[in-house]
């Protein structure tokens, strides 16, 4: 038993008598506590729409998709990934899915216990029909996926086919993203679509905004309240996944409850409380609730980091400004920094440091580390607040201080660069502070720029512009397209050019061997191979040295209350559940694992 959990069940007794505080609107506290699982971090304003197949939406809880695992709480998806270990376990879907030789197409059994919540069964002409709807009216799936999928049919009631976009020659355009799309989609009823398309004459506007109030589901909880001051999901006693072919039982709280918090102090406030169960923001120094504070508040990991991290806000050089066209002087500007202060400071900890694991372009988890050979890159992989050695290499480059007055030219030209990111994101401030910093320790003169988000998404996202000169953004974080499409965004020439580019490559580098090595890795199944070729590409990304990352930082905090439920995965029980809000993708499988800490 770890000190957190022992804490849990030391203090209990006190914070559930706590429990009924003001912090809760009268009808929150109504229903029963232990029956009830309290959220925080993801519902900001009142739910508007209960639509799968709609855009433009604000239910955190119910229509939520992402590549590291979509919230099936209500809608549900054909597998569940899982990040921890990459893994995809079928929930719609029965046993695994099955590629042709040529990768072309991809045959998907569903469980043929699966029911809709009218008891009608779950087919393969719903999945077919949920993509058709997305490509007519263009939500997000289409967006998403259809450059890479080509059509999906039904071939008889429990079999899906889904068929490959092809480039010229012939071949897929990428199988990675074919895969990711089972675990992101939702899957919506056939005869529903047909509804909501009759109701809306078939406008597709219209369909992508239909509030959706009659919606069919096929996951184990739906809608009961939502109004401007929490959303309340209750359990569908009659869900499908209690069958022996899937979870074998219903989820053990009847009740998701997430109240609608005015901002982070306030479900900070109501976390510590005990008014809510399990928190998805961000908490300085989360450590010192147990170690000084004595709360019954626990982390995936017992000790730092904390968390599982599966991103890393990164600096980007601008390719535009003819110094950061110098390798020399990119990787001397990221030796210099010092990254042990930025996680130790905007981190709080909550983060690995780069001496734990090791830079490449991968995040911290063990199936994306295993992806390269870390001793062939190990010499040029850096920890950082190497002052002397940055000095060295940019004296070794001619690159110096010609005129006295402190500060290196390059060809003649004294280096004066801007550090910048959104004003009011305080740790990334903190962080280009020490970038700023570093720059100074080495004599080139780099100042902090922070402009408000409005503005500095509108200058970033542009391929053209000059005037941030080092900036910050995060690459994607986990996904079964992971780590291709994060050497993507890093390098990638196809993103070179793009107007209004969210995609990746802000700095806009280039190089031919990279996308080679991009066009290879989706169609390459040998795993020898394809280290070989992540390997190539961690090779070139630190020697060149387009960004830097610096930090590692979690997609999702698992924060948990444990004065009324326990039994959450952490990193030491052997359950392979991720910490992914007991929601997402594979983590909704905390759900059925909860226990009442007095039952």
């Amino acid at each position: 038993m770890t000190k957190q959990k022992f804490l849990s069940l030391l203090l209990a007794l006190v914070m559930v008598l706590g429990v009924a505080g003001s912090a809760m609107a009268d009808e929150v506290t109504q229903l029963p506590r232990n029956e009830s699982l309290y959220f925080a971090g993801q519902q900001w304003g009142p739910v508007n729409s209960w639509n799968p197949i709609g855009v433009n939406q604000n239910n955190a809880m119910a229509t939520t998709t992402s590549p590291q695992g979509s919230r099936t709480i209500m809608f549900e998806t054909l597998y569940m990934y899982n990040f921890m270990d990459g893994s995809m376990t079928p929930l719609l879907a029965e046993g695994d899915y099955v590629w042709n030789d040529s990768l072309t197409e991809m045959t998907v059994k569903l469980n043929p216990a699966a029911k809709w919540s009218d008891g009608t069964a779950v087919t393969a002409e719903d999945v077919a029909a949920t993509w058709n709807v997305a490509a007519t009216i263009q939500n997000n799936t289409a967006t998403n996926y259809s450059i890479y999928i080509d059509g999906v049919e039904a071939v008889d009631a429990q079999t899906v086919l889904i068929k490959s976009a092809l480039t010229e020659a012939g071949t897929p355009v990428n199988p990675l993203k074919v895969v990711e799309y089972l675990g992101n989609a939702f899957v919506a009823q056939k005869a529903w679509i047909e509804t909501v398309c009759a109701r809306n004459n078939d406008d597709a506007t219209a369909i992508l905004n239909d509030a959706a109030e009659d919606v069919v589901w096929s996951g184990p909880y739906t809608k009961y309240v939502a109004n401007d001051q929490q959303v309340v999901l209750v359990r569908d006693d009659n869900y499908w996944g209690q069958d022996a072919s899937m979870w074998g039982s219903l989820p053990v709280p009847k009740y998701i409850v997430h109240t609608i918090f005015a901002d982070n102090p306030a479900g900070e406030t109501a976390f510590k409380a005990g008014e809510v169960d399990v928190c998805q923001q961000f908490l300085p120094n989360i450590q010192d609730l147990w170690l000084k504070d004595g709360l019954p508040i626990s982390t995936y990991i017992e000790d730092a980091p904390y968390q599982v991290c599966l991103t890393m806000p990164t600096a980007w050089y601008n390719m535009k400004i003819e110094a950061l066209q110098n390798p020399v002087l990119r990787k001397a500007i990221a030796i210099a920094v010092d990254y042990d202060s930025i996680i130790a400071n905007a981190m709080t900890n909550q983060s690995p440091t780069f001496a734990d694991v090791p830079r490449s372009m991968m995040n911290p988890t063990a199936g994306e580390q295993a992806l390269y050979n870390h001793d062939q890159v190990k010499d040029l992989q850096w920890i950082g607040n190497d002052i002397e050695g940055a000095k060295a290499m940019l004296d070794e480059a001619g690159i110096v201080d010609t005129d006295g007055d402190g500060w290196r030219e390059l060809n003649g030209e004294k280096i004066a660069l801007n550090a910048c990111c959104p004003n009011g994101w305080t740790d990334w401030q903190a962080a280009m502070e020490i970038v700023a910093d570093a720059g100074k320790n080495i004599g080139v003169e780099i100042t902090t720029l922070f402009p408000e988000w409005s503005i500095y998404q509108t200058v970033f996202t542009n391929p053209n512009q000059t005037e941030y000169q080092i900036f910050m953004y995060s690459p994607d974080s986990a996904g079964p397209a992971q780590p291709w499409g994060r050497v993507r965004q890093f390098m990638g020439g196809d993103l070179i050019g793009i107007e209004n580019n969210w995609t990746g490559n802000y700095g806009q580098y280039t190089n031919a061997r990279v996308d080679e090595i991009l066009a290879a890795i989706p169609q390459t199944t040998d795993e020898a191979e394809l280290n070989a070729l992540y390997t190539e590409a961690v090779e070139i990304y630190l020697t060149e040295v387009p960004s830097f990352s610096l930090m590692y930082r979690p997609a999702v905090f698992h924060e948990v209350n444990e004065s009324v439920w326990t039994n959450y995965p952490d990193a030491e029980d052997g359950r392979n559940i991720p910490p992914a809000d007991c929601t997402d993708g594979y983590g909704i499988a905390a759900l059925y694992e909860l226990e009442l800490v007095n039952p």
